[in-house]
């Protein structure tokens, strides 16, 4: 009985001392190195949780990504970014915001369309008489496919975010929320292809319509999106049969009762799966999701379905695979890391300007090395017009990779620095 306690007794001592030694070696630089390169996290104590989480990880079953599928639209230059051109009241500052973006490599722009900018007073009116004198409502807008054009960019036209007039409750039911009509955001898809044919190639259909408030302040309704899809491409495809639909870009989440409780989310993969089984599949060439980092890194390779990384791509495209859509790529429709003031709320979490600088580069990095099925990655955001965020202490307004007065942020010259070092992936 003595032998066998003392048996016990120098186990557990060996393993407190194995325990110790390979806490000691992780402490060290080449350690601490590692577990940077699969956790994500810089600070110690978060490393070690990490590398205990990954191990976890090993008994769940790991997403099928079929990497070797010969697949649609991936084979592009993942570099694109976010631009407000359509704030820009000066048209000579939307020329400059997309220089700038063409001289840091970025290949792809992802501009809003608003369809309540557009089509303003009443269906099929598109006079704009909020000035002096009334304009043409497109004026703008042909001059951003203008400029895209000028210095060889791709757009991606985002249509989203109705008049009110298409509402009967107006913007009480949420300036965001669908039309009453499906058919009138059918029609107004359908009034932007013909406007730009041959010129305008890729159109996505709404942006996060799994949480609050981007469908309004209507429950979430995978099925309801599913048939605003069909509609809109359908549009589209009448009058451009060659144009990319991208589907609306789902925000990840794990909240579970936003299709029952007004003001609330619901969990992207959910979501997703609820659109395939209303037979969503047809009507998008590419998926969407975003791709922010949050709470850690880049490299974060830890994989849990109730965790916000930036891996989570990979469980879309699980659930696309099982569906029998290995052939369509994910683009990222957002992407960045929140450089956050001290006294700005870290509502996505909060990193250094140095961070970010380093961050944003090498996820284009992991997307190029690890991530065939993924196409575009968009940065977010270039700039914005004014700088009312910054004065209202939001943090939306540190993912900024310039400054409103075209200032550059270290995470424009870090992207640029990059992306000339990869020969922009034409």
């Amino acid at each position: 009985m003595k032998r066998a306690v003392l048996e016990t007794l120098i186990l557990w001592v060996g393993l407190l001392l194995c325990g110790g030694l390979a806490l000691l070696l992780l402490s060290l630089d080449p350690g601490r190195r590692w577990m940077a390169s699969q956790t994500g996290e810089t600070d110690f104590l978060p490393q070690i949780k990490g590398v205990t989480d990954l191990a976890g990880g090993k008994l769940r079953p790991r997403p099928q990504l079929a990497p070797m599928n010969a697949m649609q639209h991936a084979d592009v230059s993942p570099f694109g970014v976010n631009v407000f051109l359509e704030q820009e009241v000066e048209p000579a500052k939307r020329e400059r915001a997309i220089q700038l973006a063409a001289q840091a490599g970025f290949k792809w722009l992802r501009q809003e369309f608003p369809w309540e900018d557009i089509e303003i007073h009443g269906k099929g009116d598109f006079e704009d008489r909020r000035h002096e004198p009334a304009r043409s409502a497109w004026e703008k807008y042909d001059h951003i496919v203008d400029l895209a054009s000028r210095y060889d960019m791709h757009l991606i036209v985002r249509i989203s975010n109705p008049p009110a007039w298409s509402r009967a409750e107006g913007n009480s039911a949420g300036s965001y929320a669908p039309p009453d009509n499906y058919q009138d955001f059918a029609d107004f898809a359908g009034a932007v292809a013909a406007r730009y044919p041959g010129r305008v190639h890729y159109y996505q259909l709404w942006n996060e319509p799994n949480i609050y408030p981007e469908w309004g302040n209507f429950p979430i309704d995978p099925e309801a999106y599913v048939e605003l899809l069909k509609a809109g491409a359908d549009a589209i495809r009448a009058v451009d049969p060659g144009a990319v639909i991208i589907a609306g870009a789902l925000a990840a989440t794990v909240d579970l009762d936003g299709t029952s409780v007004p003001g609330r989310s619901f969990s992207d993969l959910l979501f997703l799966q609820r659109m395939y089984d209303a037979g969503a599949g047809p009507y998008f060439d590419v998926m969407a999701t975003q791709g922010y980092g949050l709470w850690s890194g880049p490299t974060d390779r830890r994989m849990h379905p109730r965790v916000m990384n930036f891996g989570r791509p990979q469980y879309v495209r699980d659930l696309m695979v099982a569906n029998g859509d290995a052939h369509k790529s994910i683009w990222i429709s957002e992407m960045n890391w929140n450089a956050a003031p001290a006294d700005v709320e870290p509502r996505y979490g909060r990193v250094s300007l140095e961070e970010q600088s380093m961050n944003l580069p090498l996820a284009y990095e992991r997307i190029i090395d690890d991530w065939p099925w993924l196409g575009v990655a968009n940065a977010w955001y270039l700039k914005r017009a004014t700088d009312l965020w910054e004065q209202n202490r939001q943090p939306e307004a540190y993912f900024r990779l310039l400054a409103p007065d075209f200032t550059p942020q270290p995470v424009y010259d870090s992207v640029k620095a990059f992306i000339a070092g990869v020969g922009g992936q034409d």
